[in-house]
């Protein structure tokens, strides 16, 4: 805008004159734009240098960031790794403790089931040798019970021809029990000069000054061809006192009568308290 009025207010004749002043003024102008614009450029330099540190800045705390998490993240991670093998280091020990229990367990439970098949062989050894012992005496005996028969046969193939043996009471007891319960057990022999078995039929009854008491025997009836032992047991009827015991005997034709004064024995010493706590009755022989 001043150029322009300078140049309108100058005469024609001086207007080289102010060309050439305008000119000057202008390259002026010129050069102070010029001298103007060099700080807006050291200004946007400045800011792109501020740009490039800031960015330096944040790419370095980038970096130490990640540095960082590195160094943490290698920290928990080998003491998780540590906790871990530490831990698996102790069940390991554990189970080795266990382990060498168990096997400890296992060596004593070996020990004791070898010595428990020594024993069961030892056991065996001897029940074999038992076994045979009682064999051989089962031998001898079926010798003995044989040559026993045979002779039996032969004294009475002698007695027979003798003319027989009568009728006759061998051996008599009668014994207390508990429950004021009596067993009697009487040995009786016959033989016949016919040779045949006789059917013998044995009574026995309680006595005493008022009353009798007949006692029933079980099996009523036998047969008779050398000796029959006749076993039982009976209860004393209630408030009953016998004073003797008769034995009646049937058999053949023959008839024999056989009286027993009732007497109190001797005390029984271990008796046991009930009738079903006694053994079977006795079959062995009664000695006179």
């Amino acid at each position: 805008m001043r150029v322009q009025l300078v140049l309108r207010f100058c005469s024609q004749p001086a207007r080289l004159s102010c060309k050439d002043s305008v000119i000057p003024s202008l390259e002026r102008k010129q050069h102070s734009f010029r001298n103007n614009n060099v700080p807006i450029s050291g200004i946007a330099s400045s800011q792109r240098g501020a740009s490039t540190l800031v960015l330096a800045l944040f790419v370095v705390a980038v970096l130490v960031t990640a540095v960082v998490g590195l160094v943490f993240g290698h920290k928990l991670g080998y003491q998780r790794g540590l906790h871990s093998m530490e831990t698996e280091a102790k069940q390991a020990i554990i189970d080795s403790t266990e382990a060498t229990q168990a096997l400890e367990d296992l060596r004593l439970s070996n020990k004791i089931a070898t010595n428990q098949a020594a024993t069961a062989k030892q056991e065996l050894a001897i029940s074999l040798a038992n076994l045979k012992e009682l064999r051989e005496s089962q031998q001898e005996l079926t010798v003995e019970n044989k040559q026993v028969s045979q002779l039996n046969e032969l004294y009475s193939d002698v007695i027979r021809e003798k003319g027989g043996m009568p009728l006759q009471v061998l051996g008599a007891k009668i014994s207390p029990l508990p429950e004021n319960a009596f067993e009697y057990g009487f040995d009786i022999g016959m033989l016949s000069s016919d040779g045949q078995a006789k059917r013998l039929r044995p009574v026995l009854t309680l006595l005493n000054n008022d009353d009798l008491v007949e006692v029933p025997l079980d099996p009523a009836y036998h047969m008779i061809e050398g000796i029959v032992r006749i076993r039982g047991r009976f209860v004393m009827p209630s408030g009953f006192r016998p004073l003797q015991a008769k034995l009646t005997l049937q058999a053949g034709g023959q008839k024999v009568e056989q009286l027993y004064d009732w007497k109190l024995g001797d005390s029984v010493e271990n008796m046991l308290p009930s009738l079903l706590d006694l053994p079977e009755v006795d079959e062995s022989p009664i000695v006179p």
